[in-house]
C-alpha cells in the first residue's frame, strides 16, 4: 500500500507537518510505504479555469503540480494537512484542491456523470492545526471538506485537527492526539 502526505502549511517542520507524519508513522507502522511533499517548496500555480482538462483529462498548466498527479493516482491513500488560516486552509492547499478538476472532470463538466482518472475510491484523511483554542471552532468547515473531496470521488476516512498550535511546538502540548493521530494511520 502507497500512502501521500502532502503538507500544506509554510512552516516547514509545524504542527502541521508533525500530525501528518505521525498518521504515516502509523500506516508505516502497519507495512505501508509513505511518501511526503511540502507544498510550500512546491512550484504550485493556481487553475486557470480554461477547462482544458475537461478536453483530453490533462492540465495544461506546467508545474509541479503534474508530479503530484502522478503520485495521487498511484496512492492508495492520501493525507492532506494543512493549517486554518482565515477561516480555511492555507493557499498552498487549495492550490492543488483547485487542480484536482484535472482528475475528477475531464468530461464537459456539466454532465451529471463525471468520468473520473481516478480508478477507485482513493482513502483520504484531512488533518488541521489551527491556533484558536475552541475545539469545535471550525466543524462546520471540516465537514464541508469532507464533502467536497467526498463530490471529488475520494474515499474520506476521517478528519482530525489539533486547537491552540500557534506556536510552532504546541502540538506536544496535545499529547493525547499522537496515539489519535498513528492509530488513524494504521487503519489506512
Amino acid at each position: 500500500m502507497k500512502i501521500l502526505g502532502l503538507i500544506g502549511s509554510p512552516r516547514e517542520n509545524g504542527n502541521t507537518a508533525t500530525l501528518v507524519n505521525t498518521i504515516l508513522e502509523g500506516a508505516a507502522e502497519n507495512g505501508a510505504k509513505t511518501k511526503v511533499y511540502h507544498l510550500a517548496r512546491m512550484d504550485l500555480k493556481p487553475c486557470k479555469g480554461c477547462m482544458s482538462c475537461s478536453l483530453d483529462g490533462k492540465c495544461i498548466i506546467d508545474d509541479d503540480m503534474q508530479e503530484l498527479y502522478k503520485e495521487i493516482m498511484s496512492s492508495d491513500a492520501i493525507v492532506i494537512g494543512s493549517p486554518i488560516y482565515m477561516w480555511q486552509m492555507t493557499a498552498q492547499t487549495k492550490t492543488i484542491v483547485d487542480r484536482l478538476i484535472a482528475l475528477t472532470c475531464w468530461q464537459p463538466c456539466a454532465k451529471p456523470e463525471f468520468s473520473r482518472l481516478l480508478k477507485v475510491k482513493t482513502k483520504l484523511v484531512l488533518a488541521y492545526t489551527y491556533g484558536n483554542p475552541n475545539p469545535n471552532n471550525f466543524d462546520h468547515y471540516f465537514k464541508y471538506m469532507e464533502g467536497l473531496f467526498s463530490f471529488l470521488g475520494f474515499d474520506v476516512q476521517e478528519s482530525i485537527w489539533v486547537s491552540g498550535t500557534t506556536a510552532l511546538d504546541d502540538i506536544y502540548h496535545h499529547s493525547e492526539i499522537f496515539e489519535r493521530a498513528k492509530e488513524l494511520g494504521k487503519k489506512l
